[in-house]
């Protein structure tokens, strides 16, 4: 299975923002959007000319790295979209969203999505009692993602929970905390998703 394997804190300076893709790291002043200025490489400080194009591309990029999908993935998500019968910018976000990796990460079981895809990967979560192993299972209303019994006294699992606690919970996911189970309640309405990302950029991008 393809996966990045890079640094991470590149991608966020690439794209001039935070993405929060290292945890509580993110928080701190080590955060590399603190310590280094301008984009990665040598010319990284110079002149940056934008194009329509490349403002499409450039939102396109940080979506993808926001959720942690590559180019065949993210491109099989939006074709879904685009055949489902919202609006497709939108429903491009929630079909990331509720991602089983996205939705663990938003539950505060994993540290990050990276992270959160790990311990799917490695089978710690159950999603209605059943173990699912694939990060990019989609959920939907009613399900119920839980982690496995044996996983519970995890300390990376543990650690995470008790990172998130001072992180706000989406209106969509109901959380146990005391048992590491939440429910989706409902499928996440646009207000609830990234309010940094512009996705009708991508839906243009894509129609070119």
């Amino acid at each position: 299975m393809a996966r990045y394997c890079g640094a991470v804190c590149r991608l966020c300076r690439r794209e001039g923002e935070k993405l929060f893709l290292k945890g509580d790291r993110c928080y701190t002043e080590k955060c590399a959007i603190e310590r280094r200025e301008g984009v990665p490489g040598q010319h990284g400080k110079g002149r940056q000319a934008f194009s329509n194009y490349k403002i499409q591309l450039r939102e396109k990029q940080k979506i993808k790295r926001i959720y942690m999908v590559l180019e065949r993935g993210f491109r099989n998500t939006f074709e879904r979209a685009l055949n489902s019968k919202g609006v497709t910018g939108t429903e491009l976000l929630s079909r990331l969203e509720t991602r089983l990796d996205s939705v663990v990460f938003r539950l505060g079981f994993g540290l990050s999505r990276k992270h959160a895809r790990q311990l799917v990967n490695h089978g710690h979560i159950l999603v209605n009692g059943k173990q699912v192993s694939i990060p990019s299972f989609h959920v939907t209303a009613g399900d119920e993602v839980s982690v496995r019994e044996k996983s519970r006294s995890n300390v990376n699992i543990t650690g995470a929970v008790a990172t998130a606690a001072g992180r706000p919970m989406p209106g969509w996911l109901s959380l146990d905390k005391d048992n590491l189970k939440g429910i989706v309640t409902a499928a996440p309405t646009r207000d609830q998703m990234p309010q940094n990302v512009k996705e009708q950029q991508v839906v243009e991008l894509y129609s070119r």
